[in-house]
């Protein structure tokens, strides 16, 4: 499957519609388990012309890209685009990432510029930095049209190389003040004539600026974009904290009418996924029609950014008739060995004696070996044989088994009426064909959690960031693209200045908790009313070196319609532990330690530690002497902190800490340390300290299991 996007394009009908799924590597090995069962799901059932993976710059993430890349393309044999940034990156990284994507089989990568260029080159320990191709200490790769000029140097015509757009114009700046597409077009022009062959868009909700930018670029006079597929990128909105994310680090702007019928459920995942997937299927309908009147004589195409959730997409391709159709080969096969029918007049005895069995006509066996396609299969002719086998007048070539149906000939007598009709079927009924379990509109089902086996698949559909469950395929902050700090150098340097002490960090911290900054390193969220009634004891804890990336009060029964802490539906009850995530000094984490695993304290909080080197400790592993004197660490342990009661629904836990989740995260932590240091020349005084304390600290993760006094946890880490 090592087909160039641009040709699978144009092998298409004018008519036709098309779309493509975008993934992430996951953060955890079980995620990344779960996705791959959901990509064969997903690729089975709604069959996209390609998906996308995207690129996490250098270390793990790099690899990991490439791990999925590569079960997407060999494993899945999906059409496969990686993405792949630039800036930041050596030559020597890109000429690797690309090399491994020739040995993968892939030819297609959608070039990106990245996080914006920092003072110092990204590298990797003992890699030389980048340097430009004429020698210089410039960096080569500052834009993405550097790295599309390389790869078509580089490469010739190997790759089908796609860009990015962004149809209401790019911001750099965390205010989109002078966003425009008017200011943009210039550069999209020369990412084209550098040697793009296709353009995808950043999301965007409001249709009006997609139709102003699809008009735009049809009318350039440069007749750059005359031929070159334009690809609309949409995301599914799978809560409405995430949305609000999204859109404020991508600066798409949500129509008002749009957002007020968000607004209206904000509280409810439910009812946010609901009206998310009616907003999206809206607007790809209005897209069709922006389509019908720019590009009519061209295949119409979607891009859709899963965030490895299959849900509301799949509801989403369904309901707007994306799905392309099946053809004969695609199917499962059927083989018919034989069909006779006799039917004696007034006897009510029908003999059908056929043998049905099924096999997939590109599947391959546990060997390795592909079943012989020797005989009629679905109404074609086999290869080999040539065995005909001419259906009988009145009846289809291809035979449905029945669900019970057995390899020998069945006799059905008809006439008798059931004795327990409530549950017992009738002769007529039982000799009703049914569909194979693993049909494609089977798997679409269980893609949109209809039944057992839907809700068993979809059961991670209400992610919560980092704080969700560490096997889903959406575990973590989900956009990625790796640690980043989310905003440009100037902004960073605007908000955190150049620290020299640690008591220059300590005010940081305290003034995001008083409002004063809108961001620290570790969170771009606006301070929010929940944690504003543990604001003074956040502030103690600042400001004597234990600076809070992540807290939550406790909460016992309050009524799920609270403006402060209530969610999900009407008439439930809402529950929270206490907990508090923070970076310490080493001296101070012994002293901590102690206090946590002393008896009194040790059986009423968990708590994780782990430092930058990966040096890790919990109330888990620690060795405690139990009653009968054995000294055996705890089995680990997984803690919801937050759950809810509904009516009519079962026990619902949002939010959980546990130890793969919270050491996935620390990786991640511990390398916002690095970006932040990144920001300032090498060896300055800011930088020294970053990397010093970065070296020194651990991040801490403390839960009290007395939710019921709300003040148990603050007044343990004050004493």
């Amino acid at each position: 499957m090592d087909h160039k996007i641009t040709d699978k394009i144009a092998a298409l009908p004018p008519d036709a519609f098309y779309f493509s799924l975008e993934f992430f590597p996951p953060k955890t090995s079980m995620g990344f388990a779960n996705l791959r069962d959901r990509l064969d799901r997903m690729a089975r059932a709604l069959r996209p012309l390609f998906v996308n993976v995207t690129w996490g710059a250098g270390g793990s993430t790099a690899q990991k890209s490439l791990e999925l890349a590569e079960i997407c393309q060999r494993e899945l044999g999906l059409t496969t685009c990686l993405h792949l940034t630039c800036t930041n990156m050596s030559r020597a990284l890109i000429d690797k990432a690309l090399d491994d994507a020739k040995a993968l089989g892939i030819r297609n990568i959608l070039a990106l510029r990245g996080d914006p260029p920092r003072p110092t080159e990204y590298s990797e320990e003992g890699e030389d930095k980048a340097a430009s191709a004429d020698g210089s200490d410039e960096p080569e790769f500052t834009y993405a049209v550097d790295l599309v000029r390389y790869i078509r140097k580089q490469h010739g015509g190997y790759f089908c190389i796609g860009v990015a757009a962004y149809p209401e114009g790019h911001a750099e700046e965390s205010h989109p003040l002078g966003q425009s597409l008017e200011h943009d077009l210039p550069y999209l022009v020369e990412k084209v004539q550098a040697g793009a062959d296709f353009v995808m868009t950043q999301l965007f909700f409001d249709q009006a600026a997609y139709a102003h930018f699809e008009q735009v670029l049809l009318e350039h006079p440069s007749g750059a974009f005359k031929d070159v597929p334009l690809i609309p990128g949409l995301m599914p909105i799978q809560n409405y904290q995430m949305i609000k994310r999204t859109t404020k680090l991508s600066h798409a702007r949500i129509p008002d009418a749009l957002m007020g019928r968000l607004d209206a459920v904000k509280k409810d995942d439910e009812q946010v996924k609901s009206v998310g997937v009616d907003i999206i299927s809206e607007l790809v309908e209005q897209v069709k029609e922006i389509k019908d009147r720019t590009r009519a004589d061209k295949p119409k195409g979607f891009h859709f950014y899963t965030l490895n959730l299959e849900k509301a997409v799949s509801f989403i391709i369904e309901r707007t008739h994306l799905i392309p159709p099946g053809t004969p080969d695609e199917e499962e096969a059927v083989i018919l060995e034989e069909v006779a029918v006799v039917d004696d007049a007034g006897s009510g005895v029908v003999s059908v004696a056929a043998v049905a069995a099924t096999t997939a006509t590109t599947a391959t066996s546990a060997s390795g070996t592909r079943g012989v396609p020797s005989i009629r299969i679905n109404g074609t002719a086999g290869s080999s044989n040539n065995i005909a086998l001419s259906p009988l007048e009145g009846h289809p070539a291809r035979r449905q088994s029945s669900i019970g149906s057995d390899p020998r000939n069945r006799v059905i007598v008809a006439g008798r009426e059931p004795s327990q009709p409530d549950y017992e079927a009738t002769a007529l009924e039982a000799s009703v064909p049914a569909e194979p379990v693993n049909t494609r509109s089977n798997t679409l089902a269980i893609s949109e959690g209809e039944g057992v086996l839907g809700r068993e698949a979809t059961w991670d559909d209400f992610p919560n960031g980092r704080w969700g469950d560490a096997r889903s395929p959406a575990y973590g902050e989900i956009d990625g693209y790796g640690v980043s700090l989310h905003m440009t150098v100037n902004q960073a340097l605007k908000l955190w200045g150049k620290p020299t002490d640690t008591k220059d960090i300590n005010e940081i911290f305290i003034r995001y908790l008083g409002g004063e900054l809108s961001a620290i390193p570790w969170s771009e969220e606006e301070f929010n009313a929940e944690t504003a009634t543990i604001r003074d004891q956040l502030v103690r804890l600042n400001a004597k070196g234990w600076w809070t990336v992540a807290s939550q009060p406790a909460v016992n029964g309050i009524p799920s319609t609270d403006a402060t802490f209530g969610w999900g539906p009407p008439h439930g009850f809402v529950f929270q532990k206490a907990f508090v995530e923070f970076f310490l000094s080493s001296a101070d984490w012994d002293v901590l330690r102690s206090r946590l695993t002393a008896p009194g304290v040790r059986e009423n909080v968990c708590f994780y530690a782990i430092n930058a080197a990966g040096d890790f400790v919990s109330s888990d592993s620690s060795v405690r002497v139990a009653d009968s004197g054995t000294g055996e660490p705890k089995e680990a342990s997984t803690n919801a902190v937050t759950w809810g009661v509904f009516p009519g629904k079962e026990i619902i836990t949002p939010t959980i800490v546990e130890e793969v989740s919270f050491r996935a995260w620390s990786e991640e932590a511990f390398g916002i340390w690095k970006e932040w240091a990144a920001l300032y020349p090498k060896n300055s005084a800011t930088d020294k300290l970053l990397e010093r304390t970065r070296n020194d600290c651990w991040l801490v993760n403390i839960i009290h299991h007395n939710y019921v006094e709300k003040d148990a946890l603050w007044d343990l880490v004050a004493a």
